[in-house]
């Protein structure tokens, strides 16, 4: 699924914005998302999942073409832990139904 996927969805969901302005609300949302984190703070998504950056530190590895020791830099990398509702849904067991939110899968194509 794409963003535009996304803003597809929501004009067709909603309504009473122009596909531009559901377009632009999807990127800001990305956008936010993008400065939160560029910040080094968490995100999290009630009935979603948490989105965190963690640092690792540099470490010793291997070219794997050469078997050559390499040193790997330390660096930021985002990672998503997904909540137990979402994992739920995933695995077919559903969540409560006051928790479960409806899915467009007629609008929604999988990959």
């Amino acid at each position: 699924m794409t963003k535009a996927d996304i803003a597809n969805v929501i004009y067709a969901r909603i309504g009473g914005f122009s596909k531009k302005e559901t377009v632009d609300l999807v990127d800001l949302v990305f956008e936010t998302m993008k400065e939160t984190l560029g910040r080094g703070e968490r995100i999290k998504i009630s009935g979603f999942g948490n989105f965190v950056l963690r640092d690792k530190r540099s470490r010793q590895g291997r070219n794997p073409q050469s078997g050559a020791p390499i040193l790997i830099s330390e660096r930021r990398v985002l990672s998503f832990k997904a909540s137990q509702i979402l994992k739920s849904v995933l695995n077919h067991e559903g969540p409560p139904d006051a928790a479960r939110v409806p899915v467009a899968a007629s609008k929604v194509s999988a990959p």
